[in-house]
């Protein structure tokens, strides 16, 4: 593999807070898919977000590896994790889910911008598909929400 050049000071950091990100979606999904009973009614969200938890973890690690190999260093910021251990519904965790998913979007937003200012259309390539990905993630999650607030609302009126 060739060298390339490495990243911006402003990417790479931009890029560490995006790859520590994923990783904290990653942890926030994972105590998701397993803070129901086994025997409620819940845990058809279990499967999907133990899912998000593997897929996010490996976006994450994606990230880093693509900073490594353009000769960056890591240095992953620290962030918060949210003080939820009981997620009371299915409802209230895909509402969380989609808040994060937004904020992702976001940071992925700002980072594409930032390699957009320094010219950088080799971490512009990297960076295009996970912005698909996104897009299609944050849509499959608003389609789940409001199809649950739905039957949310037809059982409440049926009662």
């Amino acid at each position: 593999m060739a060298f390339k050049q490495p990243v911006s000071e402003e990417c790479r950091v931009a890029t560490n807070y995006v790859a520590s990100f994923e990783l904290h979606i990653s942890d926030a999904y994972l105590c998701m898919a397993y803070s129901y009973p086994l025997d409620s009614v819940e845990p058809i969200f279990s499967g999907f977000f133990e899912d998000q938890a593997e897929l996010k973890r490996e976006h994450g690690k994606q990230f880093l590896k693509y900073l490594v190999g353009r000769g960056n260093t890591v240095c992953l910021p620290v962030i918060k994790r949210h003080e939820i251990d009981n997620w009371q519904t299915g409802i209230k965790a895909l509402e969380y889910a989609l808040e994060l998913e937004n904020q992702l979007s976001q940071l992925l937003i700002d980072l594409k911008t930032t390699a957009s200012a320094n010219n950088d259309s080799d971490f512009l390539r990297f960076m295009g598909k996970y912005l698909d990905k996104q897009r299609r993630n944050t849509t499959y999650l608003q389609r789940q929400l409001a199809y649950y607030r739905n039957e949310e609302k037809q059982a409440q009126e049926e009662a």
